[in-house]
Order: structure tokens, then sequence, then C-alpha cells
């Protein structure tokens, strides 16, 4: 089983880090920061007769690529003006074109990728990280895939999220899942 954790927040070791680091506590897996990557907007040419042909310089297709060798994907984002980060989006958004890229097989690829999702964020998460968690379930059922699990932590200043008892215990309970994926 190989599990990889994709960082979108554009700070490393915030909140949304460490909750994810709680979540895949003694469980091999594989670390990505989109701030690492250069990935470009999207220039969305689905409506032109070339459609996508032109090749973008950036760093997306090494990633994507990378990205569907995983049996298990963690979104991992904090709450950023009550959505996913400005990097996570930007990475969602370029499957626009992986879509249309008949040689990748991107729909089914990522049909056999559990997805689960790590938020954390300050002014009343639990609340207003809903849309978000909606949003990511939105994602993936346009792409067949169901949502396995999402957590939310309270954490604003760095290392709150720590003192979140409710989401620790859940961040607990999302690795003793991952551990029976992983070792049964």
């Amino acid at each position: 089983m190989k599990i990889l954790a994709l960082y979108g927040s554009s700070r490393k070791h915030g909140n949304s880090e460490l909750l994810a680091d709680k979540v895949l506590e003694n469980i091999e897996h594989t670390k990505r920061y989109l701030t690492d990557y250069h990935i470009k907007p999207i220039d969305d040419k689905r409506h032109e007769p070339g459609g996508f042909s032109d090749s973008i310089d950036d760093d997306y297709n090494r990633l994507i690529s990378e990205f569907l060798e995983h049996d298990v994907v963690i979104y991992v984002t904090p709450v950023y003006w009550y959505g996913m980060s400005g990097l996570m989006k930007n990475f969602v958004d370029r499957w626009t074109e992986s879509l249309r890229d008949r040689e990748l097989q991107f729909k089914e690829k990522i049909q056999g990728i559990k997805p689960c999702v790590v938020i954390a964020g300050g002014d009343l998460p639990y609340e207003k990280a809903k849309p978000l968690v909606q949003q990511f379930e939105l994602i993936f059922d346009f792409m067949g895939v169901k949502l396995e699990d999402w957590i939310v932590g309270d954490g604003n200043k760095p290392g709150d999220v720590l003192n979140d008892e409710v989401a620790i215990q859940a961040a607990s309970e999302l690795n003793a899942k991952l551990q029976n994926l992983v070792f049964n």
C-alpha cells in the first residue's frame, strides 16, 4: 500500500501538517509539498480546437505521474479564506488537463486511489471548514471516487492544533484505519 501526503500549505510545519503527521505516525508514506513544485495556473483550452495539446513548462506532469502511483492520497490543507489553499486548488484545477489526456487515463486511475483530507484552521474551523469538506466531496464525486475520511483541527498559531483533543483523537482513529489498510 503506497500512501502519499500532499501538503498544500504555503508554510511548512504548520498546523495542517502537524495534524497529518499524527494521522501518518508510524506509517510509511511519501511527503510532497506543493510549495516545492512550480505548477502554473490552468490555461483553460478545453474548448479550443487543439485543446491542451501545448506542453506547459512546469512540474505538474512530473507530480501527477507520481501521484497516480499511490493507493491512498492524504490531501493536507489549511482553511484559507473558507476554502482549500491556493496551491492545492491550483493543483486540482490542473486535473482538467489530465482528464483530457487519453494516454494518461487519469479518471480511471484516480478511481483506484482512496482520498482522505486533513484540514486545520482557526476561527471556528469545525463550522467554517464544512464547505471545504463538501468541496472535496464534490470533486471526488465528479471523479467517481468516495472521500474515505476527513479530519478538521482547530489551530491558528503554530502548534495550536496539537491542543485540539477532538482532532488528535480523530487523527488516531484515521491512523488505525490506515494501519489496517497497510498491514492487512
